[in-house]
């Protein structure tokens, strides 16, 4: 069921290395003049993830300046969660932590269950694909939930 392009976006996952800056640059990508999009994570204890970059990178997404950042640190740094329309939860750790801080908002907390491709295949010719795979899924729920890109249209 498509609806409307919410006016901002905040992606979570674990570590905010590789689900969540794919989510972020894909939405910048295909609805960016439409919408604030921002990422976090669950913890800050990881940089952007390279083949996340790669992959991106093949579709035009520039990742390879993205900060890692946690939630934490987003509250530290006066980015209000309630300033969001929606959040975007990319795994069950950071549904958790999405549900636990925006309890007294009025706030919708999706969960997107996208793959996480760390740590599968052998070769990086397997791992890309794997990256490749989580890519084209987070894809295929933004035009799902969205509609086609403007450009589209």
């Amino acid at each position: 069921m498509t609806r409307e392009v919410p006016q901002s976006v905040l992606f979570c996952c674990d570590h905010n290395a590789v689900r969540s800056p794919m989510a972020e640059g894909l939405m910048k990508k295909l609805y960016g003049q439409q919408c604030y999009v921002q990422s976090v994570g669950v913890k800050n204890d990881m940089e952007i993830d390279g083949f996340a970059v790669s992959v991106c990178k093949e579709v035009g997404v520039e990742l390879d300046r993205h900060q890692s950042r946690s939630f934490d640190e987003m509250e530290q740094w006066g980015d209000d969660l309630s300033s969001y329309d929606l959040i975007i939860a990319l795994s069950p750790a950071s549904q958790r932590r999405a549900l636990e801080l925006t309890r007294f908002f009025h706030l919708d907390v999706d969960y997107w269950p996208i793959l996480d491709p760390t740590g599968l295949g052998e070769t990086r010719d397997a791992k890309l694909v794997q990256y490749r795979a989580a890519r084209d899924q987070i894809v295929q729920r933004l035009t799902d939930a969205f509609g086609p890109p403007e450009s589209e249209n």
